[in-house]
C-alpha cells in the first residue's frame, strides 16, 4: 500500500490541534463533495482520501500511530508484538530486532518477519490481517431519507448498490461489512462506514421522527373558521380551522411525520403553525366594516 501523506491531504502541519483538523476538513468536504465537481472523475478517490485522513488524525490513538508507523499504523499492534518476540529470539540464538525505524523500514521489517525467508517463515507468511475500513459521505434530500430506496455508490472504483431505509438521521453512520480494503494473507475484508449528510428542507423542520411547517391562513377563515389544504410529505389533506384561531396557533396532525427508522408503518407526527396574514389594499368600504367591528367590541 501507497504511502498517504494525510497531513497533506488536508493541508495542516503534523503539529495541527484538533480543532484544525476539524475546520480543515470541513472547509475541504464542502470543496471536494463529489456532487459539486461532477466533471472530476478522481473526484470520489479525494473524498474518500479526504474522509479517511480526518477518521485517522481526528482520533488521538489512531493518530498517534500513524505518526509513529506511517502507512503500516494499522499493524501497529503486530509490529510490536514482533519486536519483542525479536528481543525475546536473542536468548535463543534467533535474529533480534531493535532500534529505531522510519516509515519508509517498516514494510521491508514486516515483511522480513511475516514473509521473508528464514525458519518458520512458511507459517509467519500466512498470517491474516484484516483490511482497512473505508469512510464515505452521502449527501440526500429529507425528500430522499422520506423514502427506503436504492442508491449507487462508487466505493474504490467500485460500484456498490445499497439500499437506504427510510427515516436515516443527518449524521447518522451505517456499516456496511465487508466493503473495505482487502485484507492481507486472506484476512477479512474491511468495512465500509457511510455516513449520512441531509440537506435542510425549505419547507419542513425536522426534529427526530417529527415534522415542523409553517401554513398562512387569511383573517376571514381565522376569525369565521373554515378548510384549507396542507401539503405533507406524503400528499395533500385537508384541515379543518376553527373559528377565532390566533396567529401562532399550532396544531398537531398524528403519524403524518417522519417514518421511524426500521420500523415499517411507524411515523412521527407533523405540526402545523398557522401565520394569519393581515389583509392589506383595503377597499374604502371594507375600512368601513372594519371600523364598525371595531366600534362594536365593547
Amino acid at each position: 500500500m501507497d504511502f498517504i501523506d494525510y497531513y497533506q491531504i488536508l493541508g495542516v502541519s503534523k503539529t495541527a490541534s484538533d480543532e484544525e483538523i476539524k475546520k480543515a476538513y470541513r472547509k475541504l468536504a464542502r470543496k471536494l463533495h463529489p456532487d459539486l465537481n461532477p466533471n472530476d472523475k478522481e473526484a470520489n478517490k479525494k473524498f474518500q482520501q479526504l474522509n479517511e485522513a480526518n477518521e485517522v488524525l481526528s482520533d488521538p490513538e489512531k493518530r498517534k500511530k500513524y505518526d509513529q508507523y506511517g502507512k503500516d499504523w494499522q499493524h501497529s499492534e503486530q509490529f510490536e508484538h514482533a519486536r519483542q518476540s525479536g528481543r525475546r529470539s536473542a536468548h535463543t540464538g534467533g535474529q533480534e530486532f531493535s532500534g529505531d525505524f522510519d516509515d519508509g523500514d517498516f514494510s521491508d521489517f514486516f515483511s522480513s518477519l511475516f514473509g521473508g525467508g528464514g525458519a518458520g517463515s512458511s507459517r509467519r507468511s500466512q498470517t491474516k490481517f484484516r483490511g482497512q475500513d473505508y469512510n464515505s459521505e452521502l449527501r440526500l434530500s429529507l425528500q430522499d431519507a422520506y423514502t427506503t430506496h436504492q442508491q449507487m455508490l462508487n466505493v474504490n472504483n467500485k460500484n456498490v448498490r445499497i439500499t437506504i431505509p427510510a427515516g436515516v438521521e443527518n449524521g447518522q453512520v451505517i456499516k456496511l461489512k465487508g466493503f473495505g480494503a482487502p485484507g492481507i494473507n486472506g484476512g477479512p475484508n474491511g468495512d465500509l462506514y457511510i455516513t449520512f449528510s441531509i440537506d435542510n428542507d425549505p419547507r419542513y423542520k425536522r426534529s427526530g421522527n417529527d415534522l415542523y411547517i409553517t401554513e398562512s391562513i387569511d383573517l376571514y377563515t381565522a376569525v369565521l373558521g373554515g378548510e384549507i389544504t396542507v401539503e405533507t410529505m406524503s400528499g395533500k389533506i385537508k384541515l379543518k380551522v376553527h373559528p377565532e384561531t390566533q396567529n401562532g396557533t399550532r396544531t398537531r396532525l398524528k403519524g403524518k411525520g417522519f417514518p421511524i427508522y426500521k420500523k415499517e408503518g411507524e411515523f412521527g407526527d407533523l405540526y402545523v403553525t398557522y401565520n394569519v396574514k393581515i389583509p392589506t389594499h383595503l377597499t374604502e368600504k371594507q375600512k368601513a366594516l372594519f371600523r364598525e367591528l371595531a366600534s362594536s367590541k365593547d
